[in-house]
């Protein structure tokens, strides 16, 4: 198993930033890529942002690229997402989710999520 936290929503005007973080914890071995979601009300969940474990290549929605950056810091099991430019589009609720290896198969594990409202 696999616990994620997220942390570092709030509200904030249009233009400004905030930086979310993800704590992971628990078999925090087993992890090869992290990424960020979100999900505006009314609306299904997307994806934002992706790093692998490794350090290999990051990926990013379109529409967030150039604002946003996506880091993992694996000494302290986190994953990190620098949002910045932000628009009031950007309001959602951000989930992040951890690809995990296992013997039975890939499995995958969900934090809890943080709220990021951006005023006009």
């Amino acid at each position: 198993q696999v616990q994620l936290v997220e942390s570092g929503g709030g509200l904030v005007q249009a233009g400004g930033s905030l930086r979310l973080s993800c704590a992971a914890s628990g078999r925090t071995f087993s992890i090869y890529a992290m990424t960020w979601f979100r999900q505006a009300p009314g609306k299904e969940r997307e994806f934002v942002a992706a790093v692998t474990w490794s350090g290999g290549p990051t990926n990013y929605a379109d529409s967030v690229k150039g604002r946003f950056t996506i880091s993992r810091d694996n000494a302290k099991d986190a994953v990190y997402l620098q949002m910045n430019s932000l628009k009031p589009e950007d309001t959602a609720v951000y989930y992040c989710k951890a690809y995990c290896k296992a013997v039975a198969g890939p499995t995958e594990y969900w934090g809890q999520g943080t709220q990021v409202t951006v005023s006009s």
